[in-house]
Parts: C-alpha cells; structure tokens; sequence
C-alpha cells in the first residue's frame, strides 16, 4: 500500500490508465470520466505552469482602475431604467464572503460612483472613462483568446459594438432578473404557493437555487460571448457549472478565511480591508478562468494533450503538414466546399491547433495561402494551384525560420558539407520537379 502511495507510482498509473487508454475500445460513462480526468490533470499542469494565475493577478490590477468608473458608467445606464437602486444591494451580495468588511468597501465604491459626475469630468473625462471599462472588457478577451489559441482579436469597430452592448445591456438585464426575483417573492401566487404545504418545501428549495442558476448562467454567457471564437453552448454550460461550484465553495472558504483574519487587521491596519479586497478579486477571476480552460478543453479534444504551448516541429513533420494543408485547402476550393480554418484543419489532421497555426503562417507569409475576412479567418490557395509547384510549399517550411544572421547562406560551411548539402537540395527539387499542387488534388 505504502508503494503504491509513492508519487512517481502514483504518476505511472494515473499516465498508464488516462492519457495511454484508447477512448474508442471502453464504454461511454468510462470515456467520460477520462475525459474529464485529462482535463482535470491539464487544469493542474497550466496552474503550476503560472499562466493562469499571472493572468488572474493582471485582471486584478485591471479591475482596480475599471472597477468605479465601470460602476458609475452602469449607474447612469440603470438609472434610466429605473433599477438604479440595485446596485448596492448586488454589490453587498457579492462581496458578502467578505463579512463586516464588505459594508466598508461597499459604501466607499459607492461613494466613488456618487462623485463621478460627467458634467464635473467633461468630455475628455468621460472618454477615458469609458477607455478604462472597454480596457478591461478587452483584457478579459485576450485572456479569454489566449487560452483558446485564438490569435486574432476582434476588429476595433466589433469591440466597440460588442463591448457597448455588454456594458449597457448587461447590466440592465442582470439587475432586472434581481429585481423580478426579489419582487416575485412579495406577490400573492408565491404566499400562496408558500400556505399549502407540499408544495410550499419545494418552493423554498427552488428559491434557495435562483442564486446558483444566476451565476451559472452568468459564468456560461461569458464563456459563450467574450471568446473570439465559436463556443458550443454544451461546453459553455459545463464550464459554467464548474466555476459556480467552485465560486460558492470558494465563497464559504473566504467568508472562513476572513473570520480568522485578525493579523492581518493588526499588521495593515486601515489597509486590511483593502487587501482582503485585492484577494477576493483574485479569485474570482481565477476562477472565471478556470472555467474558460474547461469550457475550452471540453469543445477542443486537440488541446486535451500533454505538449507545451511552445511548439517544436521536425523538418519532416513541417514538410508534410505544410504538403497536407496545401491539399486539402485546394481540395475544398476546387470542390466549392466551405474553406477550412484553423480549428477545422487541425481536426481534419489532427494536429494541436497551435502547430497548425504556425504553418499556416509560413503558408501565408509565402504568398502560397490568403486568408479571408471571416471571424475565425478561413483559407484559401493564393493563385491558381497548377501554378504552385510542391517545391515552392517544401522549401517555404524549410527555410521558415531562417533571418539575417542566422541563415545556411551565413554559416563558414567546408567544401565538403557544402556539398553534400547541395546534393541533399538537388535531390529534392529534382524529385519534385515539374509536379504542382493539382497533382496532390487529382
């Protein structure tokens, strides 16, 4: 038993009995479970490797400037609508993990959104407040894209049409939802409901859920629309399950925590509240990105792998990627089929979506490949296919990575390498001489 409990024991079996098992040839609960036994593994291995949490800590900095202005930009849209009143109440619910504390902090942000005034900002006041909530709306993006692969960001008019309509419909419909709940409390169906008494347990117990369907909801429309990206709504909602789980548990652990923080109120004194603060936002938004990491694992099976992020491919492993990406994009474009993307390809070969990028991008550096306007970008032959010989798509991977300085041409190459080398070249464009990019479609 005490072997067994030995780590590097414990390893071999966890890698024997989840990454080295076939998901075809074991029953669907038992691939389920693999499923999310590589996922939870890849959760732990990006929080060792710090990129999570680096991100969490600059969201956090972000949150802090974002924060009032957010907040007041969120007031005067309420205020319109009449639900202006809700923000306190929501405000003191969020931060309740904070205990007495959360009265404090409370009642100074509000006394922040109570002075921001735009008639006192004027113009370029109220721009760079506006700049400061969009700031943090396009942080959360690259985030958010980062995790996904995703190396495109929306355009600058999308971000401002999307992130308006975050901003000014967001707000409107999450206190709406608080105020419909609350006053659906007070009407006379529920008292009703409430008096008969089978009934009326099953009534508390749904009540008692409203607040967790409100963050998981919440959780599963982030994950759906600030990726720049297609997300399933299967996946969103797992993620979204996942983090309003670990957001309520880690709401009981922090309300634990402040409780028993007496030190800290003695060695920061008048700061406490403030720091305590700073965590709790911290959080939360590790745990918002924790979810985003399931939600993209879940949809992606390409990313479910051990492999860095930093991608290191052969030569051989380049040249026929870069022959089958050539193929089967001229493929789809003879066929009149949908082009490829990214996500597509990688699938099709399947390929990290990360190694496939990255020679794409050589493809298309070459001129070999243009990419379109769609959002995610798709791909097509850059000139006619019976014009692109198979040497020009060998020798576009082969020299890649090659610049000024550090390129064959610069190396003090003997007579004898060079020669050899030179044999190695001709070799190859002689076996492709004459042959072009119809002749892998035909």
């Amino acid at each position: 038993m005490f072997k067994f409990l030995n780590i590097d024991t414990l390893h071999q079996f966890f890698h024997q009995n989840v990454w080295q098992i076939g998901l075809e040839d074991i029953p669907v609960w038992r691939q389920k479970l693999v499923v999310a036994l590589r996922i939870f593994n890849l959760l732990i291995r990006d929080l060792i490797d710090g990129m999570i949490t680096l991100r969490a800590m600059g969201l956090v900095y972000t949150t802090i400037l974002a924060l009032v202005p957010l907040l007041a930009v969120s007031f005067s849209v309420l205020k319109g609508f009449g639900v202006h009143n809700q923000i306190e109440p929501a405000l003191l619910n969020l931060l309740q993990p904070m205990g007495e504390k959360s009265v404090e902090i409370t009642d100074k942000i509000i006394g922040f959104v109570d002075n921001t005034q735009a008639g006192v900002l004027g113009s370029v006041g109220l721009a760079f407040l506006i700049y400061t909530v969009i700031s943090l709306l396009q942080k959360i993006e690259k985030s958010f894209n980062y995790t996904w692969r995703v190396k495109h960001h929306r355009s600058i008019t999308r971000r401002f049409s999307d992130y308006l309509s975050i901003i000014i419909i967001g707000p409107v419909l999450v206190f709406s939802a608080l105020g419909m709940t609350a006053s659906l409390s007070s009407t006379s169906l529920y008292q009703h409901f409430m008096e008969i008494e089978e009934i009326g347990s099953l009534v508390k117990q749904f009540v008692r859920l409203i607040p967790y369907l409100f963050v998981i909801s919440a959780f599963t429309f982030v994950y759906m629309l600030i990726p720049n990206t297609r997300v399933k709504f299967r996946s969103a909602l797992i993620g979204g399950i996942v983090a309003g789980i670990l957001w309520e548990s880690t709401s009981w652990a922090f309300a634990a925590f402040v409780v028993n923080s007496a030190n800290y109120t003695a060695i920061y004194s008048a700061f406490a509240s403030m720091i305590i603060f700073f965590i709790w936002i911290y959080m939360n938004w590790l745990i918002l990105l924790i979810g985003c990491s399931i939600v993209a694992y879940h949809q992606l099976p390409s990313l479910r792998t051990l492999d860095t992020r930093i991608i290191r491919l052969s030569n051989r492993m380049r040249e026929v990627m870069a022959l089958m990406i050539m193929r089967l994009v001229a493929l789809n474009y003879r066929q009149h089929h949908e082009a490829w993307s990214i996500d597509t390809l990688s699938c099709e070969m399947n390929i990290n979506p990360d190694a496939c990028e990255l020679i794409v991008n050589r493809l298309l550096a070459a001129g070999l490949l243009v990419a379109t306007t769609d959002s995610p970008a798709r791909y097509l032959p850059g000139y006619d296919p019976a014009t692109i010989s198979l040497s020009d798509i060998v020798n576009t991977v082969r020299i890649a990575e090659e610049r000024d300085g550090l390129a064959v041409d610069d190396l003090h190459m003997d007579t004898t390498v060079n020669e050899i080398y030179g044999e190695i070249s001709h070799a190859i464009d002689s076996s492709l001489e004459g042959r072009n990019l119809l002749d892998l479609i035909n």
